[in-house]
């Protein structure tokens, strides 16, 4: 396993580039409980997935907790799992699958936090499958019996790929899947070595950009909307003695990812130098969907990658909230939308959601208003936020202050 050290606190996160590891550019600030933070060790991934925690700890997040980060960068989620299995790290950030694996297998890891989710469309998703931009291949059904990269056998890759495709009306069997890390993914592929690549930001975005490949499918959205991918994990016996760690990190890191979800400006300065524009960034959110979980543990059994399905009341800490992600758009053009799974909302079940919210209108703005509910943007600008909130059983009012007789609507909780 390749490791690499850096301590966070409150600078840069550890990123892999294309021969070496770039390090995440971050504003150090200066803290005056410096000399009272708790240091955790953490196992993280070279992927822009991280990025919240970076930016967490630059906003000081986790030193108002009393944390300071100290974080390790490896090639997969299975190698963070068997470092973690030998005492190397405190925490994890990691796919679900390998959470799984793990638990399964006996190693006894819970998710303390959650992270990220995939996207809707290969339109915004930020994981998906490339192939050269002279490859015969056109369509999903055209990967059969080809050589696909992924980071890690017995991955997410290999378990959303598999399932898509099987999905999507294509032999799940026919594709040949190879290992290697996620920064030599691109050149394995501009020397022909594979077909295809499955790999996240920044490497879709600078394949795509700079190599001319193509996106030819993005397994996550066929499988659901916003499907879960990644979570961050502790050691039962680790959380066990430390009760009051454990929670002021997931008190940090779901600040972390709220704030990252609804400023992702302030999430492009930490990429490498050179990415290019136009990345699509994960979805964050502090909040598990665990029907969709169920469906993913359900997957990862079918093609073998788990040979039971996990218990998921010690695979998920208590603490950590259920819940789904909306998606609200303000124009440009007079409309006001809040959507599940990319369906207009009329009624929604009582319950914890994120709700993302992109506002491109100058005139009329988001406004969530009903029991414990008072969330909105601004008339006068278009901006992107993103709130969690528990919504309880009764009736929730969607309008834009701009327009409100002509825009407002309302939700039925039940």
């Amino acid at each position: 396993m390749q490791r690499r050290k850096g301590i966070h606190h409150v600078g840069a996160a550890l990123f892999a580039g294309a021969v070496a590891l770039t390090v995440f550019s971050g504003t150090a600030v200066s803290s005056p409980q410096r000399q009272a933070l708790t240091t955790i060790t953490l196992d993280t991934l070279p992927i822009a997935n991280g990025l919240p925690l970076t930016l967490g700890i630059n906003k000081g997040f986790f030193a108002a907790q009393g944390l300071e980060i100290k974080s390790t960068t490896l090639q997969s989620g299975n190698d963070i799992v068997l470092a973690m299995s030998n005492n190397q790290a405190n925490i994890g950030y990691v796919g679900y699958v390998p959470a799984m694996i793990a638990r399964t297998s006996g190693i006894p890891i819970t998710i303390i936090a959650a992270s990220d989710d995939e996207g809707t469309s290969t339109t915004d998703n930020w994981q998906d499958i490339l192939v050269k931009g002279s490859s015969s291949i056109q369509t999903p059904a055209q990967l059969a019996g080809k050589t696909i990269a992924v980071n890690a056998l017995k991955g997410v890759g290999e378990v959303v790929i598999r399932a898509a495709l099987k999905k999507s009306g294509v032999d799940p069997n026919s594709v040949n899947l190879v290992a290697m890390p996620f920064p030599t993914m691109r050149t394995a592929l501009n020397n022909g070595q594979v077909d295809a690549i499955w790999a996240p930001e920044p490497f879709v975005t600078q394949g795509v950009t700079l190599d001319g490949d193509r996106v030819v499918m993005a397994p996550g959205p066929v499988l659901g909307k916003y499907f879960p991918n990644g979570c961050y994990v502790a050691r039962d016996e680790w959380v066990a003695q430390n009760p009051t760690l454990a929670k002021a990190f997931q008190t940090a890191m779901n600040q972390s990812l709220v704030y990252a979800q609804a400023h992702p400006e302030e999430i492009i300065p930490l990429l490498p130098a050179g990415t290019p524009s136009g990345i699509h960034l994960p979805v964050w959110s502090s909040l598990i969907d665990r029907a969709q979980l169920l469906q993913l543990a359900q997957y990862a059994k079918e093609f073998g990658v788990i040979t039971t399905l996990p218990n998921f009341t010690k695979l998920i800490s208590g603490a950590v909230v259920s819940g789904k992600f909306l998606q609200a758009t303000v124009g440009p053009g007079v409309f006001v939308t809040l959507r599940l799974n990319g369906t207009v909302v009329k009624t929604l079940t009582a319950g914890s959601y994120t709700i993302s919210v992109t506002d491109k209108s100058a005139k009329d703005n988001f406004h969530l208003t009903g029991k414990g509910v008072n969330k909105s943007t601004s008339v006068a600008k278009s901006q992107t936020a993103s709130w969690t909130v528990k919504l309880a059983k009764g009736s929730y009012t969607v309008t834009s202050d701009g327009h409100p007789k002509l825009l407002s609507r309302t939700i039925t909780v039940t």
